[in-house]
């Protein structure tokens, strides 16, 4: 199964790239990962639970990044055993391009299913597959924008609301009083 896809993250490719090496960035991209430790260099232990149709299965495997070229592109790739519903592998070849303001994250995804899940059929897991990678990338366009502190933002003026209240009265009492007096 193949996928491919992009989207404009509004960062720098250097932020994009920054977050795409996080693994606390990572752990909250990938769709159920229960739990991810490890780092750049030796890879990644990950606990994933899925549901795929009617098998739900906890998968224990590996998440290795690759063919690092900062911060132009690098190559995801993980392997999972899911007991008795089978093994997941597969990987996502990654590329960063600045585009005007932002970073233009183009990504192919290959990815290969066995076992009980693989019987559940082809569309089934086409589905599933091209909804993760959806996820992973959606999720992660968000952590990254969302991370960025605002720029060339005034901070709002807080006011309670007994001073909204008051400040009512003193705009209505000043404008009345004008009225009054003929101004």
């Amino acid at each position: 199964m193949d996928f491919k896809d992009d989207r404009i993250i509004a960062a720098t490719p250097e932020r994009v790239w920054e977050c795409l090496l996080d693994p606390s960035v990572l752990k909250e991209c990938v769709p159920g990962c229960q739990s991810l430790t490890g780092n750049v260099d030796e890879g990644f232990v990950a606990t994933v639970v899925q549901r795929v149709g009617p098998v739900k299965a906890t998968f224990k495997g590996v998440v290795e990044l690759s063919e690092l070229i900062a911060p132009h592109s690098l190559r995801i790739s993980g392997k999972g055993e899911g007991g008795v519903a089978g093994f997941a592998r597969g990987g996502a070849d990654v590329t960063l391009i600045a585009d005007g303001s932002g970073t233009k994250l183009s990504y192919s995804v290959k990815a290969q299913i066995g076992g009980k899940l693989a019987q559940l059929g082809s569309r089934i897991i086409d589905s599933f597959v091209s909804q993760m990678a959806d996820q992973f990338f959606e999720t992660f366009q968000t952590q990254v924008e969302g991370s960025i502190p605002p720029v060339d933002e005034e901070p709002m003026k807080k006011i309670g609301l007994w001073q909204r209240f008051l400040s009512v009265f003193k705009n209505t009492s000043i404008t009345n009083s004008a009225k009054r007096l003929g101004r």
